[in-house]
């Protein structure tokens, strides 16, 4: 029976929920859930989407992802396929981990969003030691909403779905939390104490469009970078190997691009190599020089 074809669009908000074979646990240990997080964040800078929340049991995975212009089974594909490679060397197996393609539902209504974020922070109740307290449980994003402790990835946009609530954090964390609760037929627990109270929230949503052309993603690589454009274009020179790295970082990112499709923009290239140049890419925007490029481009060129 054929596949049904996946619900997509542009400035779509998706339920992901992506499950282990019966026969084998998606994460054995704290280590592996921690390596999936990392992997997250590794595509969030390939794609630029924003993570509004997330649960890793040990047999499956929940996701709120806004894809952000991006394509959902692109972003999904990259991180999955990585996490399945990692976790049979790691483990030492062969063969599929994942049961299936992942299964993703697009949000239409803020009231579902609300009762899709209360599910999903609600999932630890059903780990033995934690059925009263979820924000307690590490790999959920709950205790990041309850400003219980910090993102140690910077991964989630928690004020998205809490500047819904109220601008003000404590008591959009009290709702929030009471929300939670009663998802789970829980009494509202008054002794949790808010932490980090910040700034307020601010619900705002902007969709990044990709309709970029390469050749101004090439153009603006050379400029800033001081380098030729035709050099982008030359096989092992390892004096460009940075620019190259953020020109295939930003095409994956701002033009949907596959890997074969960057070999064609670029020529004298494989698959694997792009690859690789991506990842480059990624690491390079921990440097003070790169974080905001994908910014810069867009403020130069999609005026």
């Amino acid at each position: 029976m054929p596949r049904l074809a996946r619900q997509k669009k542009e400035d779509a908000i998706f339920h992901v929920m992506a499950r282990s074979i019966s026969e084998v646990d998606l994460f054995k240990d704290n280590e592996d859930k921690l390596h999936y997080l990392s992997l997250v964040k590794k595509y969030q800078k390939t794609y630029e989407f924003r993570v509004y929340g997330y649960c890793l049991m040990d047999n499956h995975l929940h996701l709120i992802i806004d894809a952000n212009g991006a394509d959902i089974s692109r972003i999904m594909h990259s991180i999955n396929f990585s996490y399945a490679q990692y976790f049979n060397h790691r483990h030492k197996r062969h063969g599929h981990l994942f049961q299936d393609r992942f299964k993703s539902k697009m949000v239409k209504s803020e009231i579902y969003l609300y009762a899709l974020s209360a599910y999903v922070h609600n999932n630890p109740c059903d780990i033995k030691g934690y059925e009263n307290c979820p924000e307690k449980y590490e790999f959920s994003s709950l205790s990041i909403y309850l400003g219980l402790r910090h993102d140690p990835y910077e991964l989630v946009d928690d004020g998205f779905i809490m500047g819904m609530f109220s601008k003000n954090p404590k008591k959009a964390r009290e709702s929030y939390m009471k929300l939670v609760y009663k998802c789970s037929d829980k009494v509202f627990k008054e002794e949790v104490e808010f932490l980090n109270e910040g700034t307020e929230y601010r619900s705002e949503r902007k969709i990044l469009i990709r309709n970029i052309k390469t050749k101004e993603i090439l153009e603006f690589i050379a400029s800033k970078l001081g380098i030729k454009e035709i050099k982008l274009h030359t096989k092992h020179c390892r004096e460009i190997v940075e620019a190259k790295a953020l020109a295939v970082l930003l095409m994956r990112s701002l033009c949907n691009l596959k890997c074969s499709e960057i070999c064609r923009v670029l020529g004298n290239i494989t698959q694997s190599r792009v690859s690789e140049l991506s990842s480059i890419g990624v690491k390079l925007l921990d440097d003070e020089k790169y974080k905001n490029i994908t910014y810069e481009f867009m403020k130069e060129y999609a005026c």
